[in-house]
């Protein structure tokens, strides 16, 4: 009897499902970042490939990939993509959590924000969007406060409508 053994990993035998992207137009007026990219996963290895899917042919081959080691649990040296091999750093003190930095040989940086995997679909629509809004000095760390702070406004209104409907505070006793 002979056994097979299939190294093949599960990245290898399963394409990932395209990136979900949101690019600034091209235009004359740069801002601070180029877009946003929201990752289903914090595995970089499988995020990663299909990301440089959609910009190698947009933006030049994607060479090295500049994460903070604060969103990504694991940083891989080197990451396959179709046809090539990106190296991957980080920096803790100059990079902004919430950027992912992109360089290619051939056509420059982009800088992207970089969406948490378990945002819910309205908050990454919005911060995709502001994001990719031309000429915008926002940076990552201060659009995703942003959203933060709207969302726990939302919050607190919808607590504070409950309650309303719910008949308000107690009437006060001996008045």
């Amino acid at each position: 009897m002979s056994v097979t053994i299939d190294r093949t990993t599960t990245h290898e035998r399963v394409p990932p499902p395209p990136a979900r992207l949101s690019l600034t137009p091209v235009g004359p007026v740069p801002g601070l970042l180029d877009g946003a990219w929201w990752p289903r996963s914090r595995d970089l290895l499988r995020e990663l490939p299909a990301l440089a899917d959609v910009l190698d042919a947009r933006w030049g081959r994607i060479t090295r990939v500049s994460v903070n080691p604060a969103q990504w649990p694991v940083i891989p040296r080197k990451v396959p993509a179709a046809g090539h091999t990106m190296d991957v750093g980080w920096f803790t003190d100059e990079q902004d959590p919430h950027k992912l930095i992109l360089l290619s040989y051939t056509a420059g940086r982009w800088d992207l924000l970089v969406i948490p995997p378990e945002t819910g679909a309205a908050a990454a629509s919005r911060l995709m969007a502001a994001a990719a809004t031309p000429g915008s000095l926002l940076t990552a760390s201060r659009l995703m406060a942003d959203e933060t702070a709207a969302r726990d406004a939302r919050e607190d209104f919808s607590q504070e409508e409950r309650w309303e409907t719910d008949g308000g505070p107690a009437p006060l006793q001996g008045r």
